[in-house]
């Protein structure tokens, strides 16, 4: 697992040379979104699209 001094520096390493600082927070914020989205997807707390789909059209009617 990288420590965090190691994702900023990979992502700023990925970032072209005209970014700005929003830019930066935006590249985190996705990659601590993504972090989690996976963690969440391997201890199964996830939900397909079809549950989803049931869902969405037992409240919407």
């Amino acid at each position: 697992m990288q420590s965090i001094k190691q994702i900023v520096h990979d992502i700023a390493d990925h970032l072209p040379e005209q970014a700005s600082i929003d830019d930066a927070m935006y590249a985190l914020y996705i990659r601590q979104k993504l972090e989690h989205s996976l963690k969440a997807a391997e201890e199964g707390k996830t939900t397909s699209q079809e549950e989803m789909e049931k869902r969405y059209l037992n409240h919407a009617a």
